[in-house]
């Protein structure tokens, strides 16, 4: 990488920068309510489907696997505090434009699916509180469900245009709600256990279905869960909209994330304590059918429905920041087209990436929920899980290839073997064993799109600039 790759882009009166707006206490909560959203609202049923009401271990499982990246996460952004994430990390461990840019791409994939999962899961939830799913019959609630997860979508690119402080703002009111249900569920499950209405032989009961191993159920039940984990890599992309990243990001990720994983096993544990293990797998909204079943006399379920619409907003407004930024970052960066780096002058906010993004959710929302109707859902939290695990299985690799290079000051430095369990663990969760076709479809279908994108900037670059297609400023990415 030459001196002139490596000095950031200053801002300029056309193309202002976005402003820092992340404290430590906001930073923590933006990783908490991440983690905490569609994941844990709408996969614990899906888990207990794989395994049976031990479903507490692929969680706990995934939630080791997380940490362990997470610290990797931790090493390179104290060291290399910038926006651009695992991007920067792949690029200064390999140096290889095209690689960068399919990473890059991923990351902003998986944010896109992650935002898609959540708004169907939110719009289910919309369905549940207004008790519509009977009155309107199968075919009607699903398209009434798919129009209302567009809606919403459209309301986050609302949200999003009209600023990082308000949208950051917008996330620290959501993950309050989003506890808030948390806390209803696991109150509801003391209750339920205190009025002897649990049945604790559930949680070390092992089902798989059909013929499947429980070696292998475990396996892909774990992958299927590490979707309730992701959220803190969102973070890292916030990095230059953090005040000082160096000595905030370590307590913060790693706090957040352990919050989340003990927050996990626990709803987990009563959720299979508290609701029979086929009704809680076939359950749409199943923390909603944990209160209504373990708190029939008192009426908190309405209430509950909407407080968990509140906290799977969360997860798509997070989600979608991220895409835009990137899609923003690697615009300017010359390896997508030029029109994806306008910039609201009055909001500073990057507009053109955040209604790009929006109408890739859009079409994924239209085109999964047409194809996979009964299993929506799941197959873009488990494409989410997919497309991260790969990244965290090279940023791993980044860490030790990077092990000699200089950085920040003071920067965090994780035990060397972490980052080879990580790599090999990442790894082994994104082979066909734990993962079925479809994730593998619907991530390729993504991919190609950025790969599509990636071709005509080349060819543009080729023909019109003559210049080559690479990353100026890897560090850049993500920040205006």
């Amino acid at each position: 990488m030459t001196p002139s790759d490596q000095a950031p882009i200053q801002e300029t009166p056309e193309q202002p920068a976005l402003k820092k707006a992340i404290t430590p206490k906001l930073l923590v909560l933006f990783i908490v309510g991440d983690i905490l959203g569609t994941g844990v609202y709408a996969l614990t049923g899906e888990v207990a489907g794989q395994v049976g009401g031990a479903g507490w271990l692929p969680i706990i499982i995934a939630f080791a696997i997380a940490m362990v990246s997470a610290l990797s996460y931790v090493e390179m952004v104290t060291k290399y505090p910038h926006a651009a994430g695992a991007a920067l990390y792949v690029h200064k461990a390999f140096g290889v434009h095209f690689l960068t840019f399919m990473v890059t791409f991923a990351v902003l994939s998986s944010g896109i699916t992650s935002a898609s999962t959540s708004s169907i899961f939110l719009a289910e939830n919309v369905l549940a509180a207004f008790r519509l799913e009977d009155s309107l019959g199968e075919g009607a609630a699903t398209v009434t469900a798919t129009v209302i997860a567009l809606a919403f979508l459209g309301l986050v690119a609302c949200i999003n245009l009209y600023g990082v402080s308000e949208s950051v703002k917008a996330n620290v009111a959501l993950t309050l709600i989003e506890l808030t249900g948390l806390m209803v569920v696991m109150l509801v499950g003391f209750y339920a256990i205190g009025r002897g209405q649990a049945d604790f032989s559930r949680v070390i009961l092992f089902e798989t279905p059909g013929e499947k191993g429980l070696f292998m159920a475990v396996i892909g039940a774990t992958a299927l869960a590490f979707f309730s984990m992701v959220g803190f890599e969102d973070s890292v992309n916030m990095a230059e909209e953090t005040v000082d990243p160096v000595k905030n990001f370590p307590r913060a990720l790693i706090g957040g994330l352990s919050i989340t994983g003990v927050i996990y096993v626990l709803i987990s544990i009563i959720a299979v304590a508290v609701v029979p293990i086929g009704q809680l797998t076939e359950a749409p909204t199943p923390l909603l059918t944990v209160v209504e079943v373990g708190a029939p006399d008192i009426p908190i379920q309405t209430i509950f429905a909407f407080i968990s619409i509140f906290a799977v907003a969360n997860t798509v407004l997070i989600n979608m920041m991220m895409a835009s930024r990137l899609l923003y970052g690697m615009s300017k960066q010359g390896v997508l087209p030029g029109f994806l780096k306008g910039v609201l002058r009055t909001r500073r906010t990057p507009y053109a990436g955040i209604l790009f993004s929006t109408l890739l959710a859009v079409m994924l929302v239209l085109t999964v929920s047409t194809v996979l109707p009964e299993e929506t859902i799941a197959a873009l939290g488990g494409t989410t899980a997919l497309l991260l695990l790969t990244v965290f299985g090279l940023v791993n690799i980044s860490v030790l290839v990077l092990r000699g290079e200089p950085g920040q000051e003071g920067h965090y430095r994780t035990p060397t073997a972490l980052p080879v369990i990580g790599a090999l663990t990442s790894f082994a969760l994104v082979s066909p064993l734990a993962q079925p076709t479809e994730n593998y479809a619907i991530a390729g279908g993504l991919l190609a799109i950025g790969l599509l994108l990636y071709v005509v900037t080349w060819i543009y670059n080729r023909a019109i600039r003559a210049r080559r297609t690479r990353f100026r400023h890897p560090e850049d990415l993500g920040r205006d």
